[in-house]
Protein backbone atom coordinates (compact mmCIF):
# COMPACT_ATOMS: atom_id res chain seq x y z
CA UNK A 1 0.00 0.00 0.00
CA UNK A 2 1.34 3.77 -0.91
CA UNK A 3 2.75 4.93 2.44
CA UNK A 4 1.22 8.13 2.37
CA UNK A 5 -2.14 6.59 2.32
CA UNK A 6 -1.67 3.95 5.19
CA UNK A 7 -0.52 7.14 7.28
CA UNK A 8 -3.75 8.53 6.20
CA UNK A 9 -5.61 5.46 7.06
CA UNK A 10 -3.82 4.89 10.62
CA UNK A 11 -4.98 8.50 11.75
CA UNK A 12 -8.77 7.23 11.11
CA UNK A 13 -9.95 5.06 14.25
CA UNK A 14 -8.49 7.84 16.78
CA UNK A 15 -10.37 10.46 14.77
CA UNK A 16 -13.72 8.02 14.91
CA UNK A 17 -12.90 7.67 18.76
CA UNK A 18 -12.67 11.21 19.43
CA UNK A 19 -15.58 12.12 17.34
CA UNK A 20 -18.01 9.22 19.20
CA UNK A 21 -16.48 10.39 22.60
CA UNK A 22 -17.70 13.73 22.21
CA UNK A 23 -20.99 14.92 24.46
CA UNK A 24 -23.27 15.05 21.46
CA UNK A 25 -24.86 18.54 20.53
CA UNK A 26 -27.67 19.61 18.32
CA UNK A 27 -27.94 22.19 16.15
CA UNK A 28 -29.08 24.58 17.58
CA UNK A 29 -26.64 23.71 20.78
CA UNK A 30 -23.41 23.91 19.00
CA UNK A 31 -20.97 26.04 19.80
CA UNK A 32 -19.64 28.85 17.88
CA UNK A 33 -16.05 27.79 17.76
CA UNK A 34 -16.59 24.60 15.98
CA UNK A 35 -13.64 23.75 13.74
CA UNK A 36 -13.22 24.65 10.47
CA UNK A 37 -13.26 21.79 8.32
CA UNK A 38 -14.59 18.25 9.68
CA UNK A 39 -16.94 14.85 10.04
CA UNK A 40 -19.66 15.45 11.90
CA UNK A 41 -23.03 12.46 12.53
CA UNK A 42 -26.47 12.59 13.54
CA UNK A 43 -27.71 10.11 15.42
CA UNK A 44 -30.94 9.42 17.25
CA UNK A 45 -30.01 7.31 20.37
CA UNK A 46 -27.55 4.87 19.67
CA UNK A 47 -28.98 4.65 16.19
CA UNK A 48 -26.24 6.15 13.86
CA UNK A 49 -27.96 8.02 10.87
CA UNK A 50 -26.02 10.04 8.33
CA UNK A 51 -21.79 11.63 8.60
CA UNK A 52 -21.35 14.06 6.66
CA UNK A 53 -18.31 16.70 5.75
CA UNK A 54 -17.46 20.39 5.08
CA UNK A 55 -14.59 22.46 4.89
CA UNK A 56 -16.91 25.16 6.65
CA UNK A 57 -17.18 26.18 10.07
CA UNK A 58 -19.36 22.44 10.98
CA UNK A 59 -21.78 24.98 12.93
CA UNK A 60 -22.36 26.65 9.54
CA UNK A 61 -22.72 22.91 8.11
CA UNK A 62 -25.15 21.62 10.37
CA UNK A 63 -26.92 24.42 10.43
CA UNK A 64 -27.39 24.26 6.51
CA UNK A 65 -29.17 20.57 6.64
CA UNK A 66 -32.50 22.43 8.90
CA UNK A 67 -32.37 25.82 6.58
CA UNK A 68 -35.76 27.65 5.21
CA UNK A 69 -34.24 26.68 1.79
CA UNK A 70 -35.56 23.44 -0.17
CA UNK A 71 -32.35 22.16 -0.78
CA UNK A 72 -31.15 19.81 2.82
CA UNK A 73 -30.24 17.20 1.14
CA UNK A 74 -30.22 15.14 4.63
CA UNK A 75 -33.95 15.96 5.18
CA UNK A 76 -34.48 14.95 0.92
CA UNK A 77 -33.71 11.67 2.62
CA UNK A 78 -35.94 11.15 5.20
CA UNK A 79 -38.63 12.91 3.27
CA UNK A 80 -38.45 10.73 0.62
CA UNK A 81 -38.42 7.50 3.13
CA UNK A 82 -41.62 8.79 4.89
CA UNK A 83 -43.25 9.23 1.43
CA UNK A 84 -42.31 6.71 -0.61
CA UNK A 85 -41.01 8.64 -3.12
CA UNK A 86 -37.31 7.16 -3.05
CA UNK A 87 -36.30 7.85 -6.77
CA UNK A 88 -34.79 10.85 -7.56
CA UNK A 89 -35.19 12.60 -11.17
CA UNK A 90 -34.69 14.95 -13.49
CA UNK A 91 -37.68 14.45 -15.05
CA UNK A 92 -40.50 17.35 -14.49
CA UNK A 93 -42.97 14.57 -12.76
CA UNK A 94 -41.19 13.84 -9.64
CA UNK A 95 -39.14 16.44 -9.53
CA UNK A 96 -37.89 18.46 -5.98
CA UNK A 97 -40.15 21.19 -7.14
CA UNK A 98 -43.34 18.84 -8.36
CA UNK A 99 -42.59 16.87 -4.77
CA UNK A 100 -42.78 20.05 -2.51
CA UNK A 101 -46.21 20.90 -4.39
CA UNK A 102 -47.49 17.54 -2.80
CA UNK A 103 -48.63 18.48 0.52
CA UNK A 104 -47.86 15.16 2.18
CA UNK A 105 -44.72 15.70 0.70
CA UNK A 106 -44.02 19.41 1.74
CA UNK A 107 -45.28 18.37 5.26
CA UNK A 108 -42.79 14.99 5.28
CA UNK A 109 -39.89 17.17 4.21
CA UNK A 110 -40.71 20.29 6.99
CA UNK A 111 -40.75 17.83 9.29
CA UNK A 112 -37.49 15.77 8.54
CA UNK A 113 -35.80 19.36 9.12
CA UNK A 114 -37.50 19.31 12.69
CA UNK A 115 -36.26 16.20 13.59
CA UNK A 116 -32.54 16.94 12.08
CA UNK A 117 -32.83 19.90 14.58
CA UNK A 118 -33.57 17.26 17.71
CA UNK A 119 -30.87 15.05 16.39
CA UNK A 120 -27.87 14.52 18.51
CA UNK A 121 -24.45 15.92 16.41
CA UNK A 122 -20.82 14.92 17.46
CA UNK A 123 -18.22 16.16 15.14
CA UNK A 124 -14.63 15.88 14.66
CA UNK A 125 -12.21 18.32 13.27
CA UNK A 126 -10.29 17.55 9.85
CA UNK A 127 -9.44 20.26 7.47
CA UNK A 128 -7.06 18.02 5.28
CA UNK A 129 -9.33 17.11 2.16
CA UNK A 130 -8.26 13.69 1.44
CA UNK A 131 -8.07 12.91 5.18
CA UNK A 132 -11.76 14.69 5.54
CA UNK A 133 -12.87 12.53 2.53
CA UNK A 134 -12.04 8.89 4.02
CA UNK A 135 -13.30 9.57 7.69
CA UNK A 136 -16.75 10.62 6.24
CA UNK A 137 -16.56 6.80 4.85
CA UNK A 138 -15.10 5.60 8.28
CA UNK A 139 -17.44 7.34 10.27
CA UNK A 140 -20.60 6.27 8.23
CA UNK A 141 -19.27 2.16 7.41
CA UNK A 142 -18.07 2.39 11.77
CA UNK A 143 -21.11 3.44 12.30
CA UNK A 144 -23.44 2.36 10.47
CA UNK A 145 -25.17 5.69 9.42
CA UNK A 146 -28.17 4.32 7.41
CA UNK A 147 -28.22 7.50 5.14
CA UNK A 148 -24.66 7.31 4.01
CA UNK A 149 -24.64 5.55 0.30
CA UNK A 150 -21.83 7.32 -1.35
CA UNK A 151 -24.06 7.02 -4.51
CA UNK A 152 -23.63 9.12 -7.30
CA UNK A 153 -26.10 10.87 -8.87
Amino acid sequence: MNNRFQKLIDTLPDKYQTLMNMQPVTVDTAPRNTPKGGVYLFSEGNTHLYAGRTKRLIRDRLKDHVCSDDDCPYAWHLAREKTGHQKATYKTEGSRKRLLLLPEFRDAYDSAKERIRRMDVRYVGESDPLCQALLEIYVAVESGARFNDFGTH
